[in-house]
């Protein structure tokens, strides 16, 4: 079976090289972690036991804060080591880890790649982000009989029926998964179906309730609104954006400033992806608003000569500064059909925030959010500036979503120790540790 994967692989690579070689000299992917990638990872203290965290990209990674934290601080006598497939994601972790902890590519998964990434890490156990099984990592996780947890465990209304139509791969696979903490009840009766044992599935709740920040108080947004001259004016942010998006934004945009009360609105956009700050730089040029690179001013550390309309957000890891300072909040990848980006952070700050209809990677917390009335879904261009128009000439109606979308955040926190306890059932199942059912 593993030669069958390993040969399905070395198709798959062939068929996806001309789109890595593509991405690599034009827009700057892939040009790091080779060798992790091969499986040759160095941890720091080889001596201790091992817990090896993967997350796939940037939210996942963001999600993994507490968790760490409690781990560190409860279980101290076990070195972590975190993984990540995207450039991304593997960059977000080093922003947050690189300090204390090991951070590498995930490896290939070809059977030799894989063995030998376990025989480098010597892992206790692997705690997989939302999903991520991959056949040769479970088959020889199972052999050596090292759990496999899957944590902040989630299905999208999009994955599950890919999933469903190679069940009898997903079956072979997911039961050798020891643990599914899964995000809500609709999860984790999809893991259920997919092969996971019943017993082996809990439901946790959302790590990334537990790691959004409630407090309102972002350490370099003050620098940031001296450097954009940011007063008292109007601001609207639109993050995480994808393609097409960003013109219906500055569409909506342009008549926003032309109504009553908004003339001195300003809008700040930060593109999801950063192959694409250029490509919006050009998109805002051609509408014709005067803008400012945010880049250019971070690099410096200086500030703008004027107050430029529109400030592009083309910086990794700055996003929650934006959000901090702003009046209305969009977030994107969610007018066209990618998913959504993580609304959970500007509701978290108490920000009026508004999404589009494409929302299916965050189904759960769309649900809440908008049951608790604490977030507004626009679900065209005109219904977008409807109700972007409402939230800006209406401040007391745009307070009561931010602090009803704060609330629902609260209320659904606590996930961290619900995991951290059913880690350690399977680490240590002699332990008097009550597993959270």
């Amino acid at each position: 079976m593993r030669l069958l994967i390993d040969i399905l692989y070395c198709i798959a690579l062939l068929l996806f090289s001309p789109k890595i070689l593509y991405r690599r000299l034009f827009q700057n992917r892939y040009r790091g972690g080779w060798k992790q990638r091969r499986g040759h990872i160095r941890r720091r203290t080889p001596d201790k036991p091992c817990i090896w965290i993967h997350a796939v990209s940037v939210g996942e990674v963001n999600a993994t804060r507490t968790l760490v934290e409690q781990i560190t601080r409860q279980m101290p006598e076990y070195e972590i080591v975190i993984s990540s497939t995207t450039d991304t994601g593997r960059a977000r972790a080093k922003a947050l880890y690189k300090k204390d902890y090991t951070v590498f590519c995930f490896p290939f998964d070809f059977s030799g790649i894989m063995k030998r990434a376990f025989r480098r890490i010597k892992p206790s156990i692997i705690l997989l982000m939302e999903l991520e099984v991959w056949p040769n990592m479970a088959s020889i996780a199972q052999e050596k009989k090292i759990p496999i947890a899957v944590i902040n465990g989630r299905l999208s209304d999009r994955s599950y029926p890919r999933y469903q139509m190679i069940r009898g791969i997903t079956k072979a696979m997911f039961r050798k998964v020891s643990l599914v903490l899964a995000q809500t009840d609709e999860y984790a009766e999809r893991f259920i179906d997919l092969g996971c044992e019943q017993n082996k599935v809990i439901v946790t709740s959302s790590l990334k309730y537990d790691t959004a920040q409630t407090d309102g108080i972002v350490e370099g947004a003050d620098r940031l609104a001296e450097q954009i001259h940011l007063l008292r004016e109007p601001l609207w942010v639109a993050g995480g954006t994808g393609p097409g998006e960003e013109k219906i934004i500055l569409n909506t945009f342009a008549k926003l400033k032309k109504q009553n009360g908004c003339e001195d609105l300003r809008l700040a956009i930060v593109p999801r992806k950063p192959e694409r700050f250029d490509e919006v730089a050009a998109l805002i040029d051609e509408a014709g608003f005067g803008f400012v690179r945010y880049s250019a001013l971070k690099e410096n550390d200086s500030t703008t000569t004027g107050k430029p309309t529109v400030i592009l957000g083309d910086t990794m890891g700055d996003l929650k500064k934006f959000y901090s300072l702003a009046t209305v909040v969009f977030v994107g990848r969610t007018l066209t059909p990618m998913g959504g980006s993580d609304m959970m952070e500007p509701t978290a700050l108490g920000k009026c925030t508004l999404f589009g209809p494409h929302t299916f990677n965050f189904k759960q917390t769309v649900e809440v959010l908008l049951a608790g009335h604490g977030a507004m879904e626009a679900t065209d261009e005109a219904d977008l500036f409807d109700k972007t128009l409402q939230c800006l000439i209406n401040p007391d109606f745009a307070k009561r979503v931010g602090v009803n979308g704060q609330t629902v955040i609260r209320q659904n926190q606590g996930a961290t120790q619900k995991t951290l306890t059913a880690i350690r059932s399977v680490l240590n199942p002699d332990s008097p540790d009550e597993v959270v059912q």
